[in-house]
């Protein structure tokens, strides 16, 4: 959990402007952003607002990413020990425990990740974190914090499944490929692996991620409300407005968010927990 604890909070705090752009480019109305360039998007963030714009949320994924990234990698752990039955080389056992993982995750993550993304918008209506917390729980209820639960579960479970499927998969060749060196590069190995992983996933659940940031987002800014909140009326407002293409929004950025963002996140993670691992069996020596 530690470790875990660790490697989310430095991963979401690295990447998190990249996160910024991704954001301002998927909320439909969200002014200014009105291309769908990453190019133009950082160019009007950094012109209408500034380079401080970049940040805004970063408090709250802070305060969010470490407890939810502890469950998310103490639940993989767990499910992947019970379901693998001793076999390393189980791809589905890995899947499977991602999407466990997700599941008990996003429940701790969500409403930060809402105030996040609130934040992140142009011309944003808060002043910060807890003025955010406050004006949304008292206008729209506690509901608004989970808006998006379902449809963040819905779009983590086949990212995770094929995330750390993917990592495994890739580490366990990259391993193979140099045994001998292994250990020596074994940093090099969960960097590689991951920033596949990463990629490959972010690219598959970006419609989904669109749906998710137009469920967080919406009222504020200029974002389109929705009466239902389901996941199939939000898809038709934006395929209605924006077309297929709507759906892929910030496929750019999300993809340069996740490959390094994995990256990090498992190099962070393995080391922290071969230091933990390391220091408990010294402790027990002594």
């Amino acid at each position: 959990m530690v470790a875990g604890s660790i490697a989310g909070s430095v991963e979401h705090m690295a990447m998190f402007p990249v996160d910024t752009v991704k954001t301002r480019m998927q909320a439909i109305g969200s002014c200014p952003i009105k291309s769908v360039t990453v190019a133009h998007a950082l160019r009007s963030i950094l012109k209408s607002d500034g380079p401080s714009a970049l940040y805004r949320g970063i408090g709250a994924m802070g305060l969010g990413a470490g407890p939810a990234h502890a469950v998310y990698f103490s639940f993989y752990e767990i499910c992947k020990r019970s379901f693998s039955g001793g076999n390393p080389n189980n791809s589905a056992a890995h899947a499977a425990s991602g999407v466990c993982a997700t599941v008990a995750s996003d429940a701790v993550l969500t409403p930060m990740d809402m105030v996040k993304q609130r934040l992140q918008l142009g011309n944003s209506p808060y002043r910060g974190v807890s003025d955010c917390v406050r004006r949304v729980f008292r206008e729209e209820g506690l509901r608004a914090f989970f808006a998006s639960y379902k449809t963040t579960v819905v779009m983590n479970a086949p990212f995770t499944a094929v995330h750390f499927a993917t990592y495994e998969a890739a580490k366990r060749g990259l391993m193979e490929l140099s045994p001998e060196s292994a250990s020596d590069e074994r940093w090099f190995v969960h960097a590689t692996a991951g920033a596949a992983a990463g990629a490959s996933a972010a690219a598959v659940t970006t419609p989904l991620d669109v749906v998710k940031t137009q469920l967080q987002c919406q009222g504020v800014c200029g974002c389109d409300r929705f009466k239902t909140g389901s996941i199939g009326d939000v898809f038709r407002t934006i395929v209605e407005k924006d077309g297929y293409r709507g759906l892929m929004r910030g496929w750019i950025p999300r993809m340069l968010f996740h490959a390094p963002a994995a990256a990090i996140s498992w190099s962070t993670y393995e080391a922290s927990k071969a230091f933990l691992q390391q220091f408990n069996e010294s402790d027990g020596h002594t």
